[in-house]
């Protein structure tokens, strides 16, 4: 079991939500915690197929490398989620891993019966992303994604971290100070963790 569990959503293994992330797993790891790290892009999993074979035990019946990531979820106390935006949410890598999670959400609402907005978070969310362009609403569908995503994964959306203009593969280092914030937030991210809400 593991404190944190970091993923890393961008189909770039050292683009700029990668740097971020990996500032705050630091932050993490100075502050105590363990983290568990892995990389989307590196996972053999498949678009959800909407077969429901998950009506049964609330488990998704595709067998691939997404049990070993729902397992991890499972098994953390808080989850760091770095996506860079791709047409106003995040990045095809993270939409799967969230579509598959549909499971979950049949878990917790179809077999279990948990009633809609009846529920405690037991768990903390940290989301970093970031994007090429100014535009006002460039984070909005993103975080309602994000947000919904959370609510079946019993977590609530702690902080987000985002970034603007932020595009080519190395542009995060002419802004130091977004670093430091990202290794800020996750040294608090494991006091809030722990705190168990």
């Amino acid at each position: 079991m593991s404190d944190i569990l970091a993923i890393y959503g961008s189909p770039r293994r050292n683009g700029n939500t990668a740097a971020l992330l990996k500032h705050a797993v630091q932050g993490a790891r100075d502050a105590g915690a363990r983290v568990e790290e892995i990389v989307l892009r590196d996972m053999k999993i498949s678009p959800c197929l909407e077969i429901y074979g998950c009506r049964e035990t609330g488990r998704c019946v595709i067998k691939d490398d997404f049990h070993k990531v729902c397992d991890l979820i499972a098994a953390s106390d808080g989850i760091m989620l770095a996506s860079p935006i791709f047409f106003y949410t995040v990045s095809a890598h993270t939409k799967i891993l969230m579509d598959r999670c549909q499971s979950l959400w049949v878990k917790k609402y179809w077999i279990d019966k948990v009633a809609y907005g009846m529920w405690e978070p037991k768990r903390q969310g940290l989301v970093i992303s970031v994007g090429a362009t100014r535009g006002k609403k460039l984070f909005d569908g993103m975080l309602l994604s994000m947000r919904y995503f959370f609510d079946v994964l019993d977590m609530k959306l702690w902080d987000s971290l985002l970034y603007r203009q932020l595009d080519l593969e190395n542009d995060v280092l002419a802004h130091p100070e977004y670093l430091e914030q990202a290794y800020a937030r996750g040294r608090e991210f494991v006091h809030v963790v722990r705190k168990k809400i």
